[in-house]
């Protein structure tokens, strides 16, 4: 089977959740015995310089970039205020993605197109216009559903109004895709019956994220390790960037009076001025690293306090695979039907966080227990191999 598979960004380096999503399923798809081709953006806002890509990376059969600026403006969020169009989507429609795109389709003879996000669905036009290939949606959330979450936890007004203004077109755009769709493949469950009443009526399928294990060598236990604290996602995303500066300012400060010596690591790309300035005692920005996996292995706790988004968080399976324990949010757990002090710690409040965090200071031998019920989980529920 040919399969062409189109992606909203460069799949590498596989740091955050969407690369490391897109880029896992095909390779089980060309281990599989499928030919899979890549179109991708290569944008402003992830850039990859094409010489650091390593040789034959993924072992895709071919490798298709088209350069494009999805840079975020004041003057281009401000313009397109008089657009029927939403900022959310219209960041990643250009000419030369649809040109690119139709000769690719010419030049091939592909069974799928696989589109890696709904802000691909715009060039399905392009497709049937040239070729017969299924278009199969791989819906990495219910993207809309984010911006929703977003906006009922935004308490600045022209902000809120402003999001609501991008959400109206963008939330109908994804709802009218559905009837356009082959298939779709959902990231959970929960997504896929969603998609379902809110109308879609093809082929529908949840495939979770799969973890390559290989790269994620069980850990040394937990109870042998100093308990720092860690936080890891792109941190130019909302629902990350609310997340944590939630935890900072209601969580933190309470954790420093009880644990003077605790100490909080924050790594992602992207940091926002407001967080690289941040004075809170005993936090430490990292800012982009070198190696997500190296990062968690470092800190025996994992802190993920998520309020809006949609679809698995894939740094809570990389830091569940690596024998870490995490807490987390029900919405951070959505997809990973993980017991509460068994493989993961959950809170909601910040009552919650600070039970489990005194549960994490007071209890070290069940903390072991719990990173190795978690590597057991992922090797049970989220091996690539047996997706």
């Amino acid at each position: 089977m040919r399969i062409l598979q189109l992606s909203k960004h460069f799949p590498y380096p596989l740091k955050d959740g969407y690369s490391i999503a897109v880029s896992y399923i095909a390779k089980s798809l060309i281990d599989n015995g499928c030919a899979v081709e890549l179109l991708t953006m290569n944008t402003t806002k992830h850039f990859l310089d094409l010489a650091t890509l390593p040789k034959n990376f993924n072992g895709y059969a071919k490798i298709h970039t088209v350069e494009v600026d999805n840079r975020i403006t004041s003057f281009g969020a401000f313009k397109n205020l008089f657009s029927k169009e939403s900022f959310i989507l219209s960041r990643f429609i250009t000419d030369g993605f649809a040109e690119k795109l139709a000769a690719v389709l010419t030049n091939g003879n592909f069974d799928i197109v696989q589109l890696e996000s709904v802000q691909l669905a715009p060039y399905i036009p392009v497709i049937r216009q040239h070729s017969t290939a299924k278009i199969a949606m791989r819906a990495h959330n219910v993207e809309f559903e984010i911006w929703e979450r977003q906006i009922e936890t935004t308490s600045f007004f022209p902000k809120k109004w402003y999001l609501q203004s991008q959400l109206t077109p963008f939330k109908k755009f994804e709802i009218e895709q559905l009837k356009n769709y082959d298939s779709l493949v959902a990231i959970t469950d929960k997504d896929l019956t969603y998609f379902k009443n809110l109308g879609f009526s093809g082929k529908g399928i949840s495939v979770p994220v799969g973890i390559d294990l290989k790269k994620y060598q069980s850990q040394s236990p937990v109870l042998s390790e100093i308990l720092t604290f860690g936080f890891i996602g792109s941190l130019d995303w909302m629902p990350n960037q609310q997340g944590v500066k939630w935890f900072l300012e209601e969580v933190w400060p309470t954790v420093i009076d009880n644990n003077p010596t605790a100490k909080f690591y924050i790594a992602g790309r992207h940091a926002p001025d407001w967080l690289t300035s941040q004075t809170h005692q005993n936090v430490i920005i990292e800012g982009e690293v070198a190696s997500a996996i190296k990062f968690i292995k470092t800190h025996p706790i994992m802190v993920v306090p998520l309020f809006s988004g949609s679809g698995i968080r894939v740094k809570i399976l990389e830091g569940m695979a690596l024998n870490r324990v995490i807490i987390t949010t029900k919405l951070g757990m959505e997809g990973i039907d993980s017991k509460h002090r068994k493989e993961i710690l959950v809170a909601d409040t910040r009552e919650g966080f600070l039970k489990e965090i005194d549960y994490c200071f007071e209890n070290k031998k069940s903390l072991n227990k719990i990173g190795l019920e978690a590597r057991q989980f992922i090797e049970n529920n989220f091996d690539n191999l047996i997706q």
